[in-house]
């Protein structure tokens, strides 16, 4: 963004001004960044935008020269969308250059600038960009990121020749574009041959070239010859340059993640990345003398020189935060591109499965599987053995699941169910994994807002009574017919028997039973009379907030109640009677058989991780769009997150009919 923004900002064409997503989101953005679009004709001090070198910006240029305002010229950020821009999906950020265009190398731009005088050279600048460059490897996301996962790269040996579309802007800017041009690209195929006799050759064509939309340089003639291949699947770019002996490009974007990847890609163009010594450039480039690191090179590229927007909370935001929302939307696209047949769910669930699963293709409702798409059932319900099994995640709503309130966060395992220890689950594959780049930071930073906020798995906000002195020990009450104590109890299975031994074990402790909300509402089973619990307990807590009680009690003794989770993540001792997901891995006191699998010895920040990053979906109720954790939370803080007027009511015809719960369970 320019140093000296313009006094107001004015557009002249359709990609500024126009009702589609991206024009709206290109205003959004220029707003947030206090550069309003208006209309009208600017005076001096004024600033004109054009999108980069257009045929529609000649109007705008026209323009600003005539009035002696300021150009300042736009392209999409360097991390884009799931899909290019002619699918019509908005940009997750802009490059707002008042000097020139990235891809133009005639003049200086203000990306060239930056990396030619910044000094580049702040610790935790370059550790900001070491860690984005991992982690991009690590998330497989590129400029476009819908990448078929289920495709592999050719063996590795190869040499990859990478082609780009005609009338690309960073060739007519370069003078590389025109007649000349297929002859430019065949020459760069032949010198890949020259210095790899033998190997062979991948030609990458672009995105949009697959697509069908635009016309690339290479044709199937061009790959006639056994050793080279002309490769048009969308396989992920990481798996491409990690299989390639070496990176041949004119200026495609593929040639900047692959010094990310490693390499020194030959480069027959003049693109913003080449002449920083970080390429081998078959021209070289008349201004750029300095050498700098990948780190640098990055940092300017990635996390200084772009705008970046984040679309749930409406506001300019760092690179990480939109990457977070790019990862988000990625994991929610590879997962559900193929759509879905959802087996006998409940009907005032369908509506916010719909959300969570049916963006790229119609969720559909069914009894029994009548397509070869994946299957998807609730909890433990009946299902084909291939069948992905869906529950509410460990961060779910303000509000009770049995009261109606629609979830933030979902889990879809397609292992098992992470409250069924007699078998493995994807949460079990999640804690044994290593964590990613960045992984234990952003789980540590997660759980401190959660404790921060007094955040839990309902957020019910109920106040809490005076407590007795002494060593306090929570005891949770939980459904006694819900599938974790099915599946996962051991020889205690009531909350009665439960609070019983609890009290045989520690008789000079201070007891306090919390009842289940869903209990205590009526609504499920497991209810014990206030006389005989207090048999074993000091105190009986009705409608207590469990974030505001764990700040105040020494242990936690539970079956499987994933209270016993939230108090690990305040640091709170933890003793278990059965085997829930949390249980044998070392960061509890298992009084009950735990499977021998489970050998892992995962940090606390691992577990927080796995269970609250890894495993769980997240949709944000205010933007309608898949979400990292970090929104969820902050919908959750400041109740953003109820449930709609319509299942208000519906929760309230529930209640008068709490002994069919079959009908809405």
């Amino acid at each position: 963004m320019p140093n000296l923004p313009p006094e107001n900002l004015y557009a002249y064409s359709g990609g500024f001004l126009g009702p589609g997503r991206q024009a709206r989101r290109i205003r959004r953005i220029l707003s947030l960044a206090g550069l309003a679009i208006r209309i009208g004709f600017p005076g001096k001090g004024d600033g004109v935008a054009v999108w980069g070198h257009a045929k529609r910006a000649a109007r705008g240029e026209w323009v600003a020269a005539r009035r002696g305002a300021q150009l300042l010229r736009l392209e999409d950020a360097f991390l884009r969308s799931l899909f290019p821009g002619r699918s019509g999906e908005p940009t997750l950020g802009l490059l707002i250059d008042g000097q020139g265009a990235h891809y133009d190398p005639a003049t200086p731009s203000d990306i060239e600038t930056l990396l030619a005088t910044n000094p580049l050279d702040d610790h935790a600048l370059l550790e900001r960009a070491r860690l984005g460059m991992a982690r991009l490897k690590a998330l497989q996301l590129s400029k476009y990121a819908a990448h078929d996962p289920d495709l592999s790269a050719p063996p590795p040996g190869y040499v990859l020749v990478v082609d780009q579309v005609r009338g690309d802007a960073s060739l007519t800017q370069g003078g590389l574009d025109g007649p000349l041009s297929p002859h430019l690209f065949r020459d760069m195929l032949v010198q890949a041959q020259l210095d790899f006799p033998g190997a062979r050759i991948i030609i990458r064509t672009h995105p949009e070239t697959q697509n069908g939309h635009r016309q690339g340089h290479f044709t199937p003639a061009d790959a006639a010859e056994d050793h080279i291949t002309l490769l048009s699947d969308p396989i992920s770019p990481w798996e491409l340059l990690e299989g390639a002996l070496a990176v041949y490009t004119v200026s495609s974007q593929l040639g900047f993640e692959a010094i990310f990847a490693g390499h020194k890609p030959r480069v027959f163009g003049l693109p913003f990345y080449a002449g920083w010594g970080l390429t081998l450039d078959q021209t070289p480039h008349p201004r750029r003398r300095r050498k700098l690191t990948r780190a640098q090179l990055f940092a300017g590229a990635m996390l200084l020189y772009p705008t970046w927007y984040d679309p749930c909370r409406d506001r300019l935001c760092t690179f990480e935060d939109a990457l977070d929302h790019l990862e988000a939307q990625t994991r929610a696209w590879r997962e559900d591109r193929h759509g879905y047949i959802a087996l006998n769910m409940r009907l005032w669930k369908r509506a916010h499965l719909r959300a969570f699963f049916g963006r790229w293709k119609k969720l559909r409702f069914a009894k029994t599987p009548c397509t070869q798409q994946p299957v998807l059932v609730w909890g433990m319900a009946d299902g084909p053995a291939h069948a992905i099994r869906i529950e509410d995640g460990f961060l779910r709503s303000r509000g009770l699941g049995a009261d109606l309130t629609p979830p933030l966060s979902l889990v879809a395992d397609d292992l098992g169910i992470y409250y069924d220890p007699t078998t493995h689950s994807r949460f079990e594959a999640l804690i044994a994994a290593p964590l990613p780049p960045g992984g234990e930071a952003r789980a540590t930073a997660l759980v401190e807002r959660i404790r921060a906020q007094r955040l839990s798995k309902y957020n019910l906000d109920h106040a809490l009574p005076d407590l007795p002195q002494g060593h306090r020990i929570l005891v949770p009450g939980q459904v006694e017919d819900d599938a974790s104590i099915r599946l996962g109890a051991g020889t205690i299975r009531t909350n009665l028997a439960l609070l019983a031994e609890t009290r045989r074990r520690n008789p000079d402790a201070q007891i306090l039973y919390k009842p289940h909300p869903d209990v205590e509402a009526g609504l499920r089973p497991g209810a014990i009379p206030p006389s005989e619990a207090l048999r074993h307990a000091d105190l009986v807590l009705e409608q207590a907030d469990p974030a505001q009680l764990l700040a105040h009690v020494d242990a936690v003794w539970t079956m499987t109640s994933t209270m016993g989770f939230e108090a690990l993540l305040r640091e709170v001792p933890v003793t278990t009677f059965g085997a829930p997901f949390y249980a044998g891995w070392g960061l509890t006191c298992d009084l009950g058989a735990v499977p021998a699998r489970r050998t892992a010895r995962p940090s606390l920040a691992a577990l927080a991780h796995a269970a609250l990053i890894a495993y769980p979906r997240y949709f944000d109720p205010v933007s309608r769009l898949p979400c990292p954790p970090e929104v969820a939370v902050e919908r959750l803080s400041d109740h953003s997150s109820s449930r709609p007027p319509s299942l208000r009511l519906l929760a309230k015809l529930q209640g008068l009919f709490a002994s069919y719960a079959p009908l809405w369970r």
